[in-house]
């Protein structure tokens, strides 16, 4: 990875301001316009950028800046840094093994059956395939759709469990709140549920003969006073 210039502006500013270095130079060294180079010269451009010394930073050397002030053809270099840092890796589509591409097909029909929040874009970056082949399997127009079997992409070794769980929730974030025709019947009355009949107590209650039962106390009461007395003789 080539080396790049930190804050290019800045440092072209720091040099027309301590440096004895020609509108080229500083061009050629920050990937500026001469022009544009003369107008920081002339107070017309960067005017609000604070300018950044290359040497502090250790991209120039005071011998190199003292090379190229001598030497208007010369141009200069940016040091070797002290310390390298890894070139990033770059984000594009899940690579999928050569072994493992005939098993795409099986996860995306899993993928559709059990998890139908997801998004196309969803399923193409677990599993690595594209929106066509998703459409395909969806609607059952895949040429081998008959021999298809749904299969954990997990299982399979496509994507990590990690990965399916953080897009579950991503889809279930941005899914709408279910209606009550999709939630199903509402809630229903205690009578009805509990199937009970008010009507058959009521009935039971104005059977009930209040003269019976004040009869049937009395007797009781009487039987109980003759028991008292056979005790006390």
């Amino acid at each position: 990875m080539a080396q790049q210039l930190l804050m290019p502006k800045a440092t072209a500013v720091w040099l027309v301001d301590n440096t004895a270095l020609s509108f080229e130079q500083i061009a050629t060294f920050c990937k500026l316009h001469p022009l544009e180079v003369k107008a920081i010269a002339d107070g017309e451009s960067a005017q609000g950028i604070k300018g950044l010394d290359p040497i502090a930073t250790g991209q120039l050397s005071r011998d190199e800046i003292a090379r190229a002030e001598s030497n208007p053809a010369h141009k200069l270099k940016l040091a070797d840094p002290k310390v390298r840092v890894p070139e990033s890796k770059r984000k594009g589509p899940r690579y999928t093994p050569v072994s493992k591409r005939q098993d795409r097909p099986n996860a995306i029909l899993w993928l559709v059956r059990n998890h139908p929040e997801l998004k196309d874009a969803q399923i193409s970056r677990l599993v690595g395939t594209t929106k066509s082949t998703i459409e395909q399997i969806r609607e059952r127009t895949h040429w081998n759709a008959a021999n298809l079997t749904p299969m954990d992409p997990v299982t399979l070794g496509l994507c990590s469990q990690i990965d399916l769980d953080l897009e579950v929730e991503r889809a279930a974030k941005n899914r709408p709140l279910p209606t009550a025709e999709e939630l199903g019947a509402t809630l229903e009355a205690a009578e009805k549920t509990q199937k009970l009949d008010f009507n058959f107590y009521r009935e039971e209650e104005k059977e009930i003969d209040a003269d019976a039962v004040f009869a049937k106390l009395k007797s009781l009461k009487s039987t109980r006073t003759e028991d008292e007395e056979d005790d006390a003789y």
